[in-house]
């Protein structure tokens, strides 16, 4: 191991969190059975409530007793509770994005980033109270108008990771509160803390503005308390945010008593390097995108596709970069890599690594364990493996900081080696030919939900849609229209003439 300045303590720790608890409104009296630790030196912080079944349906019956009023107040007037909401994330930015890197291991920029993406959806979300647009069109038949309209669609049960503990709560319940639903939170049983902190902040702002506080419920525990979430009929849509195999227990059960689901899965993300990229931009973006979050997110860049001409000094200046990578206390200016979230993702990133190798990969940098004080938490250098072909390990999502480089001669064949794998969220080319951009943008090109010219794979804005195709689920959430996903829709047929003319000209009687 390595060595690297030595860790606060857990006590420390635990003083800091209970402060910025109170800061946020949250009483932190340590009570009930849910530990909430922090992966900076893998020790408990406190433990807090965990829901019983009886609280989760106690939960979600006062969501939809909530629903049935705040459905028909006018979207302008719902609007207001978020807006608030923005403001006061806008003047608790520091405390809470302090509590995410406590409980979440993220460096302060990065916490900070994602406090700011939820102030921004919030200002998103407000505008788009005043433009849940349906369409008319014309009708067949004189004297009648046809339109659609979008009405509430429930209780929106969300579930949510640990890697963005804050945002894709926000990305659904701004959307979901603004487009007349009501919303029961499930959190990553990770990270209750932050949790508890928004929690406390949007029940402040529907408070300050008159509203009904019911419309947000908050249930904690683990995935058994999400099961209830999902089983309830009461619940008209489950947006789930977690691993493929999640996806996969959780589509099925929803299905089965017809609710609907907008599933955000694993991603594979790859990135196409041709021989006219700009390998200093790559590079830099490469480094973001695969060693940001020490490779904990979504859309972290898992697999380089480097042409044979620039793979050679393209790994060089990566291997070069990531060997100055500052890995430590993601409290200390300076470090840009914080540690793993606990010891089963350590586990998971050495048998993917020692799994590559045995493939005939080359490890050209990284993977080591960094000792930093603690045995109970995970640092590790973000990896670089170089593989001869897409292996089994390489097709599969390990959230842990491994990049591997593959190559190619021939661009349709660094596009299927791109699609070759079962996930489908984010994807990225690095090309000064707009030919290679054109195409790779193209119906034929990349098979992902967010495809990127000259970009990393990381790092959307909240005004595209977010979500991806294949095994990453097909579902939208944030910006564009994916409040439609939130919304039912109903076809209205009005006649305001005296006669009944039929459809297709149909005579009856």
């Amino acid at each position: 191991m390595t060595t690297a300045p030595v860790l606060p303590s857990t006590d420390e720790l635990r003083d800091r969190a209970a402060r910025l608890l109170l800061e946020l409104g949250v009483d932190p009296v340590e009570s009930g059975d849910l530990p909430a630790r922090t992966p900076i030196t893998g020790g408990e912080l406190m433990r807090v409530w965990s829901s019983t079944e009886r609280d989760v349906a106690d939960a979600i019956d006062r969501a939809h007793t909530a629903f049935r009023d705040w459905r028909i107040v006018p979207a302008p007037q719902r609007a207001a509770v978020i807006r608030r909401l923005g403001r006061l994330l806008s003047d608790n930015l520091d405390a809470l994005a302090e509590l995410v890197t406590l409980e979440a291991g993220k460096i302060g920029a990065e916490a900070r980033g994602e406090v700011q993406e939820m102030i921004d959806v919030c200002e998103f979300a407000v505008g788009l109270s005043r433009q849940l647009y349906g369409r008319t069109m014309a009708s067949e038949r004189p004297g009648h108008r046809l339109m659609e309209t979008w009405h509430p669609l429930g209780v929106v049960g969300v579930i949510s990771a640990f890697n963005f503990p804050v945002a894709v709560w926000s990305w659904n319940t701004a959307i979901a509160l603004v487009c007349g639903d009501t919303v029961v939170w499930k959190p990553s049983q990770t990270t209750p803390l932050t949790a508890l902190a928004c929690h406390a902040l949007l029940r402040r702002a529907a408070l300050d503005v008159g509203a009904d506080p019911q419309i947000h419920q908050l249930v904690q525990g683990d995935a058994e308390v999400g099961a209830r979430v999902i089983d309830d009929e009461r619940v008209a849509l489950v947006s789930a945010t977690g691993s493929v195999r999640m996806g996969q227990a959780v589509a099925p059960r929803v299905a089965a008593r017809f609710g609907r689901c907008l599933l955000e899965l694993g991603g594979n993300n790859g990135a196409i390097v041709t021989p006219s990229a700009d390998l200093e931009l790559t590079t830099r973006a490469v480094v973001f995108a695969a060693a940001g979050t020490a490779g904990q997110r979504c859309t972290t860049l898992r697999r380089v596709i480097a042409h044979v001409d620039v793979v050679g000094p393209l790994l060089d200046r990566i291997a070069a970069a990531y060997r100055q990578l500052p890995v430590g206390n993601p409290f200390d200016d300076g470090v840009l890599v914080g540690p793993l979230i606990d010891g089963r993702a350590h586990a998971a990133m050495r048998s993917a690594i020692e799994r590559a190798i045995a493939d005939g990969g080359e490890l050209i940098c990284g993977g080591e364990r960094v000792d930093v004080g603690g045995a109970d938490s995970y640092y590790v250098r973000p990896a670089v493996v170089r593989m001869p072909a897409q292996t089994a390990v390489v097709r599969e999502e390990t959230f842990a900081p491994i990049l591997y480089v593959l190559t190619y001669h021939d661009f349709d064949a660094a596009i299927a080696l791109h699609n070759g794998v079962p996930q489908g969220l984010s994807s990225a080319i690095f090309t000064g030919d707009q030919r290679e951009a054109e195409r790779f943008l193209a119906a034929d090109g990349s098979d992902c939900g967010i495809a990127n010219v000259n970009i990393g794979t990381s790092g959307a804005e909240i005004g595209g849609a977010f979500g991806g195709e294949k095994q990453t689920g097909g579902g939208r959430e944030s910006g564009s229209d994916s409040w439609k996903a939130y919304m039912r829709r109903a076809t209205n047929t009005v006649n305001y003439s005296t006669e009944l003319p039929l459809a297709q000209g149909i005579r009856f009687g």
